[in-house]
């Protein structure tokens, strides 16, 4: 019970804050969804952080754990965005947009991962 609710609460911040920044954004089928972008890449660094930083120490309190990476992280991304976004793209026959919009999504989403990891790979390995 005690994780489903630190779900629930992370899931909520996740959420709001997502909702906050996809206010700053506007889009429509003939633009890059830079909000949805935005929050996929601070998403796959948030979780590349975590991993790198229980790989490195070996543990992490499994709440918060719970509380980051399933209820935060989960309700701050968002690949229905990401996909419902790129059919408007295909659909309004802007075929380039597509493209960069998706293979950036992907590419850059792994290097925030991989980025992330590394960063906890230095700064929690020192201390």
């Amino acid at each position: 019970m005690k994780q489903l609710l630190l779900v629930f609460i992370g899931g909520g911040l996740g959420s709001a804050l997502r909702f906050i920044i996809g206010k700053q954004f506007t889009f429509d089928s003939l633009s890059f969804p830079w909000a949805t972008f935005i929050v996929n890449l601070i998403g796959s660094f948030i979780i590349g952080t975590v991993f790198g930083y229980i790989l490195v120490k070996d543990k992490l309190s499994n709440d918060l754990f719970v509380f980051l990476v399933a209820g935060f992280c989960g309700g701050f991304t968002t690949y229905s965005a990401f996909a419902n976004e790129s059919m408007s793209l295909l659909k309004a026959g802007q075929t380039n947009l597509f493209l960069s919009y998706v293979l950036s999504s992907i590419l850059v989403g792994f290097f925030c991962v991989w980025l992330g990891y590394m960063v906890s790979q230095t700064f929690f390995s020192v201390s």
